[in-house]
């Protein structure tokens, strides 16, 4: 199952579904929308996706959304990825590999920042800001990963049965590492590439101090 939660991305959203049709084996695409305004709702049906409407609000909710709907037993893995196809589909079949053949991981993260990386791609204020997250995140939590807040990912469905979010914006994320983590399973990440986004940027350098938040509230347990 595919999983993208989608905002106002009438841009990104079609491309983005595009290019997983591409790689993945019959993929099932959920989209959980967050009251929309474009025709990202009209072009993710368009492109064969399953859409829910949202009625809260940030991408954790939509997570916890999406979560509701998901049946562990129909689906080995779960991909996350954003709606603005910044992250390209070609490493996912490589991530679902790692999977399979250790069944003691129970997440494969796509590492942005890398020999890939043009820092173009993301602004100057959020590279720098995304590098002081993910040096706390690591500092703190005792989940070592050089990329944290990565919007790519490949999770075992069963690692996120009974998962229930609290975070309920940007901090998701944050939340995941922790819960694969205490349900025993270790975390990869590979090496991946990342474009400049389609469309309107939704992330605010305020929603930084909401994820920064959420790294103290993951490290007292």
């Amino acid at each position: 199952m595919v999983l993208i939660a989608a905002l106002n991305e009438q841009e990104g959203i079609g491309p983005t579904i595009e290019e997983l049709r591409k790689v993945l084996v019959n993929p099932y695409f959920l989209v959980v929308d967050g009251n929309s305004t474009d025709r990202t709702v009209e072009i993710a049906k368009d492109f064969g996706a399953v859409v829910i409407p949202q009625k809260g609000t940030g991408k954790g909710d939509a997570v916890a959304v999406a979560l509701s709907h998901l049946d562990g037993e129909a689906f080995d893995y779960v991909v996350l990825i954003d709606a603005d196809f910044t992250y390209p589909a070609e490493f996912l079949p490589r991530m679902i590999q790692i999977l399979e053949e250790n069944p003691d991981v129970g997440m494969v993260c796509g590492n942005r920042f890398n020999s890939h990386l043009h820092v173009k791609s993301m602004r100057n204020a959020f590279y720098f800001g995304n590098r002081l997250l993910a040096f706390t995140h690591n500092l703190l939590n005792g989940v070592s990963l050089r990329d944290p807040l990565t919007g790519l990912r490949v999770v075992r469905a069963e690692a996120l049965r009974d998962w229930l979010p609290k975070s309920k914006g940007f901090d998701v994320e944050v939340e995941l590492n922790h819960h694969v983590e205490r349900r025993g399973y270790g975390i990869r990440e590979i090496d991946i590439a990342y474009r400049p986004r389609l469309g309107e940027k939704k992330l605010k350098l305020k929603h930084g101090l909401t994820i920064m938040k959420r790294i103290l509230v993951e490290s007292m347990y």
